[in-house]
């Protein structure tokens, strides 16, 4: 619903204006609609302008809309200055902005700013770098330097041989950029369009028979959408097949749009897409991006020069007008979903895009989400199987259970893996030791009354990172030093409880002083080159022994790996969040399929005080299919998502009794209207203090998409009113198809 501000205006700036008109603008707040303001510019949808809001003035954009009418002219603030200097941003953008918006049930204008590059967001005009190469005119060619000017005559020959861009023209000469200024001036260069350049192919391995077949499928249809998913087992070369397909999209003078989960996987596969088309533009779009390298990416996707825009999940916006191919990577990785602000599920706004573009999609995993292989049953995505590893030797691992019910273990290693680990060592071959706790220990407890490292402002533990000297919270990021005694009771005997990366890399540097031991998890990896060194350091066989987290569990190839131990698994088969065997087995999988890429034969030893259970007897046999079809009747017969469609509507203040109140009252307001929605709660959230604020939450489902939204579509002005009754400190939110309970 549209919303007038009342007030006088800035004054305005610009060069073409037209009679007063009234326009709609968005701005980046949590307020729903639009707002109305007189202008004077000639604007259109799309148009970034700078507007006042109370004592600022803010970034907006205009939107479509019809204004109210109403309120005089004299009450509404004026648009200051409109910013020209690029295109307005273009229909699809805000096509899929306002999807978003709608589906998420999300301020437009806080999801519009959301899809936007942090220099779009701001106030100010942003002139993007003219790139045009420069070529000589009549008069240039006509007029060549005198020899004494040896700068200028260099450049003026190689320009005669031809257009150089900038960049080029600073290989000719360091003094190009002032010569060039000086010859665009003068007349005697000019600016011309940059000729495309041809589709060039690095060498490509020769695919097997289920690579061939899948590519074969996925090239019989070049153009309409269609939603493919390539359900290959880890190291079947599913990456291969992405890059020849991409190939005629990009021989057709298409863009392409590639989504990984993982910001790490990002080097190694930028460095593929650039061997194999060592002629096409690539952007690479990740929140680690200098704030104005990721502007510049987003640019020359946006105006066309990009050929492919590799990124995580908030590229899924970057526009890109010649876009003919999108694939999403690892499609089931949780990391997709947003969890704070827009909770958008960037797969799912993958497809619906292509849909609108008229392009196919595809969806690559070893372990589809029950969502994708629920669609696949229902014949909405088609299925294509790489059942072999793309390495001709190369075989799956064998996996083997190990029982630690009444096993010794030495620093949470079995007696088996510490042979295995010793084996691997003696042969050369590279082993990875995963678990899925960084730091040294999960807790530092009292051995004399029980206390436990709590974090103050989560209900979770501070883990021990014994080399930093600190307790940590992994949630909320709270720090505080190590104690020298029990700060419940005094006593000096505090230790720490359970294993981390840190805990497990200093054991195995005791158990074997000759192995070269290298972990990886979140506090190694921090610094921007932290992953090439890695990948140098494993290809250049510098590395025994990996330890790590749930970062080295895909998409990294590792040809010398052949041992991988899995240790504390257990923890996925208690949680209360009904997908955690889901993830769990996921997880397992993708971290198995690390073992046995190359010629040395691959096997996986997991710990477990539960080797009977079905999800680890699913694993042994590699059996994906089996597991997920067991996992979706159970979850039909619980309905539970994909067999409903749910939202959470989340709570949290400063006193669990507030928002469970507020939940309360919500519940008993909207009650009559969910004539096919369940409502239940409010409960707890899994972790109910974070951050300082306790969380509670109401859930929502029906087995109706559409009966959800025109439910939820109700919502918002209603809970914003409840809001404020219950004071400032309380805050809600909406997830649409939740994640994480």
């Amino acid at each position: 619903m549209a919303q007038s501000l009342v007030g006088t205006g800035f004054g305005v700036k610009g060069i073409f204006t037209v009679a007063s008109q009234r326009v709609q603008v968005v701005v980046d707040l949590p307020l729903f609609g639009a707002f109305t303001y007189l202008s004077h510019f000639d604007v259109i949808p799309g148009q970034r302008v700078a507007v006042p809001f109370g004592t600022r003035q803010l970034c907006g954009v205009v939107v479509t809309g019809i204004p109210p009418e109403g309120l005089p002219e004299t009450q509404l603030k004026e648009v200051a200055q409109v910013f020209d200097a690029l295109p307005p941003l273009p229909a699809d953008f805000l096509a899929m902005v306002n999807f978003a918006a709608a589906y998420y049930h999300f301020p437009l204008g806080q999801t519009l700013f959301t899809a936007l590059p942090t220099g779009l967001r701001e106030a100010r005009d942003i002139i993007p770098p003219d790139e045009r190469p420069f070529a000589l005119t009549a008069k240039g060619e006509a007029e060549a330097p005198p020899a004494r000017q040896r700068a200028r005559l260099a450049l003026w020959q190689a320009l005669g041989d031809g257009a150089l861009t900038q960049a080029q023209a600073r290989q000719v000469t360091p003094q190009a950029g002032k010569i060039l200024a000086d010859w665009l001036a003068e007349e005697r260069i000019r600016r011309v369009s940059p000729e495309r350049v041809p589709l060039e192919l690095g060498p490509a391995p020769h695919l097997n028979d289920d690579q061939q077949a899948a590519l074969s499928a996925l090239t019989a249809q070049p153009s309409g959408f269609q939603s493919w998913l390539l359900h290959g087992i880890t190291g079947s070369g599913k990456t291969e097949v992405y890059l020849q397909r991409i190939a005629p999209s990009l021989a057709a003078g298409q863009q392409v749009l590639v989504l990984v989960p993982e910001i790490n996987l990002t080097p190694q596969l930028v460095e593929r897409f650039i061997q194999r088309f060592p002629a096409s533009r690539i952007a690479v779009q990740h929140s680690q991006l200098a704030d104005g390298e990721r502007l510049r990416n987003w640019l020359d996707a946006w105006q066309g020069r990009a050929d492919i825009v590799i990124g995580t999940r908030l590229s899924v916006f970057t526009p890109m007008p010649r876009l003919g191919l999108i694939v999403v990577d690892e499609e089931h990785d949780g990391s997709f979903k947003q969890q704070d602000g827009l909770r958008y599920h960037a797969r799912d706004l993958a497809i619906w895009r292509a849909r609108q573009a008229g392009i196919p999609i595809i969806l690559g995993s070893a372990t589809p989400s029950l969502e994708t292989v629920a669609n696949v049953e229902a014949g909405r995505y088609r299925k294509l199987t790489l059942s072999q590893r793309a390495h001709g030797a190369a075989r799956l691992p064998t996996v083997r259970l190990v029982d630690t019910r009444r096993a010794k273990l030495t620093e949470g290693l079995s007696d088996a893996v510490i042979k295995a680990l010793a084996s691997r060592l003696e042969r050369g071959e590279m082993s990875l030791v995963f678990i899925n706790r960084r730091g040294f220990a999960p807790v530092l407890a009292c051995t004399d009354c029980g206390w436990t490292s709590g974090c103050p402002r989560c209900s979770t533990r501070l883990v021990l990172h014994l080399m930093e000297r600190k307790l940590r919270c992994h949630h909320c990021g709270w720090e505080e030093a190590v104690p020298h005694a029990c700060p419940e009771c005094g006593a000096p005997d505090i230790k720490p409880l359970g294993e981390g990366t840190q805990r497990l890399e200093s054991a195995l540097g005791r158990l074997f002083p000759s192995a070269r031991i290298l972990r990886i998890d979140r506090d190694t990896t921090q610094r921007k080159q932290a992953w090439d060194e890695i990948y140098r350091q494993v290809h250049a066989g510098e590395v025994d022994m990996l330890v790590g987290t749930q970062m080295l569990a895909k998409g990294h190839d590792f040809g010398t790996l052949s041992l991988v131990t899995v240790l504390n698994a257990d923890g996925g088969l208690y949680s209360a969040d009904y997908r955690a065997s889901e993830r769990l087995f996921a997880q397992l999988t993708q971290v198995a399929g690390r073992a046995g890429r190359a010629d040395a034969p691959g096997e996986v030893l997991v710990q477990t005080q539960w080797p009977d259970h079905p999800l680890y007897q699913a694993l042994v046999a590699h059996d994906f299919d089996g597991f997920a079809a067991s996992l979706l009747q159970e979850r039909r017969l619980a309905a539970f998502p994909p067999a409903v469609y749910q939202a959470l509507l989340r709570a949290d203040a400063t006193e669990l009794a507030q928002a469970n109140a507020f939940l309360t009252q919500v519940r008993a307001q909207v009650q009559p209207l969910a004539e096919e929605v369940l409502i239940s709660g409010p409960a707890p959230a899994l972790m109910v203090r974070l951050a300082n604020r306790e969380r509670a939450q109401l859930v929502l489902e029906s087995p109706s998409r559409q009966a959800l939204h025109r439910f939820l579509d109700q919502l918002p002005p209603l809970l914003d009113a409840l809001a404020r009754q219950h004071g400032r400190g309380l805050r809600w939110s909406l997830d649409v198809d939740p994640q994480e309970m």
